[in-house]
């Protein structure tokens, strides 16, 4: 009998989502960063396993933010859980229950799938402390398994994705075996963009960035990806450009390093920098970008 289904992974911002979904896939697909809110779309990866398939769905996380922006993000997040075979609930093992966690809880009330509860990052905490915040948990939702793991220490993975093969039902192969994401090429490339923008530029910079990918041809054997990073103000464009053009080439070097590792293939990447003004508060230029409300 061969199994299917789709396993939606929420948390709060920062709890570590899509480094799990990336050590799961033993490949990346879902841009990575110490700063919340790196994850602004929901990025489905699929896993592949000799009875079953796996169809894991990445979310931005879920908070109480303002703005159209986190709006969005959040609205993204909560629509994932719906119509799926089961929910991944990350936290983590180094930070208590906060306000967040118990309206992410709330959100889960209701649901007629199975909720596993993963508490991350337990390299960081003392074995002892864990107990007392599986049973806090454990009084606040009935979760059909408590899994701890480190998804960066690729601890705990093996018994999580027996627990998640164990809840799924019989179906069919979804994608091709060859296929680890729904999301197109061009959309990859974007994130991984942003993604450098993330890791090489000051704090505030990173949430005021949108990636555009102007142009995506292949001919033979090269791909050429025109992109536009686009930014709120004329002192961020200065920031990304840097001096002499400085970061905006590091930028593009590390970007195309990795896009090509992703893709197979050589890649010529050239990247512009473009203001628009306060488009994280405009629901036109938020749609422009990619980001529509579900």
């Amino acid at each position: 009998m061969f199994k299917s289904g789709f396993i939606s992974i929420i948390g709060r911002p920062n709890a570590g989502k899509s480094t799990l979904l990336n050590a799961l896939l033993g490949e990346k697909i879902s841009i990575v960063s110490e700063k919340p809110q790196t994850t602004r779309n929901v990025i489905r990866g699929v896993k592949n396993l000799l009875d079953c398939q796996i169809v894991f769905v990445d979310t931005p996380g879920i908070h109480k933010g303002r703005g159209l922006l986190n709006e969005f993000m959040v609205k993204e997040a909560l629509a994932s859980i719906r119509d799926v075979d089961g929910v991944l609930y990350i936290v983590e093992a180094d930070r208590k229950i906060s306000d967040d966690d118990r309206f992410i809880i709330e959100g889960l009330k209701g649901l007629k799938c199975p909720v596993i509860l993963c508490i991350n990052k337990v390299d960081k905490v003392n074995k002892l402390r864990l107990l007392p915040l599986i049973e806090e948990y454990s009084r606040l939702y009935p979760f059909k398994e408590i899994v701890p793991i480190s998804a960066l220490k690729n601890d705990g993975l093996t018994a999580l994705m027996d627990v998640v093969a164990g809840i799924l039902p019989e179906g069919p192969k979804y994608f091709p075996d060859d296929v680890i994401t729904d999301q197109p090429e061009r959309f990859v490339a974007a994130e991984i963009i942003r993604e450098k923008v993330f890791l090489l530029t000051r704090e505030e910079i990173p949430y005021s960035v949108a990636v555009t990918i102007d142009s995506f041809k292949e001919k033979d054997g090269v791909i050429a990806i025109t992109a536009t990073i686009n930014v709120e103000r004329d002192s961020q464009k200065g920031i990304i450009i840097g001096k002499g053009g400085g970061m905006l080439k590091r930028i593009g070097t590390e970007a195309r390093l990795d896009i090509e590792k992703l893709l197979g293939s050589k890649i010529y990447l050239e990247l512009f920098v473009r203001v628009q003004e306060d488009w994280t508060r405009s629901p036109g230029a938020l749609k422009d970008f990619g980001y529509r409300s579900s």
